[in-house]
């Protein structure tokens, strides 16, 4: 069974126009939990604290994973792509050899919860052709067992396959428990992590509260206890390379990453970049 090996509860940041975050992973001390690039909570009650939104930006190298707990958040891309993440809804964009896109909060009743995970990919895949999936929350499979109930975005679970296509093998579990204790399998040799964001669960007789993360090591399942917990699994292969970053481009090496510098500057990161600059990222 795995067990936890630490537990990071993060930071607040700002991103974006000033967008308050809880950031967990891509801070200090848990700077790259391979795959996992970065790991963002993103809660607030008060709009002046994210309403401004993540105006058009640039991305190359990776792929990135919003899923949204509550409210409402606009997606726009360079490639024509739009779409409106609401509760329960999942945007996997594959940035690939480039893209740029702005996600803009559409208030509700005030408030704002969702996570976004950043994914890198093997060096082979950097370059791959940008992508966007819009999977609403009627998409994704849910079910329960007795001991927990269960919103499963990718990879397999009890039989059952999440709606998400990955370019890498990823699982992307929402674990709900309800008084119970659950197994859930891991490929061996996988990373895994563990992020808790109501409640409070266990794992082999550690207690994770809300915003904390757990960093699993070992092999085999993970075994999550708890009375009213819920968590986010997530768990991928390592990739085991190089990384090059800086800002909104992740690759695997110095020249690469300039590169992608200087396509953009040049406005040749992304088809469209320059009209999709210039409309504020309208369209």
């Amino acid at each position: 069974m795995r067990k936890i090996a630490r537990v990071i509860n993060g930071r607040r940041v700002s991103d974006g126009a000033g967008v308050d975050i809880r950031r967990v992973v891509g801070v200090p001390g848990a700077d790259y939990v391979d795959p996992f690039l970065m790991f963002d909570d993103f809660r607030n009650d008060d709009p002046s604290g994210y309403v401004a939104g993540f105006p058009p930006h640039p991305h190359r190298g990776f792929e990135t994973v919003t899923y949204m707990l509550k409210g409402k958040m606009r997606h726009r891309d360079s490639n024509g792509n739009s779409g409106v993440l609401e509760d329960g809804s999942v945007q996997w964009m594959t940035a690939g050899k480039g893209i740029l896109h702005s996600e803009m909060p559409e208030q509700t009743d005030g408030s704002l919860w969702g996570f976004q995970i950043w994914l890198n990919l093997p060096q082979r895949l950097q370059m791959s052709e940008p992508n966007y999936q819009d999977i609403p929350a009627g998409d994704i499979v849910e079910f329960s067992d007795g001991q927990a109930n269960y919103r499963l975005v990718a990879g397999e679970f009890q039989g059952r396959v999440g709606p998400a296509k990955t370019l890498i093998p990823v699982l992307m579990l929402d674990v709900a428990v309800t008084g119970g204790r659950t197994e859930v399998p891991i490929e061996s040799g996988h990373t895994a992590i563990l992020f808790c964001f109501e409640g409070s669960l266990q794992v082999q007789g550690q207690t994770l509260v809300d915003g904390d993360l757990a960093i699993l090591e070992g092999d085999g399942p993970v075994a999550i206890e708890g009375a009213s917990g819920r968590g986010l699994l997530l768990a991928a292969a390592p990739l085991n390379e190089t990384i090059a970053r800086h800002g909104p481009f992740v690759l695997s090496t110095e020249g690469e990453l300039k590169k992608a510098f200087l396509d953009y500057q040049l406005g040749q990161l992304a088809p469209n970049q320059m009209a999709f600059l210039a409309s504020g990222g309208r369209g």
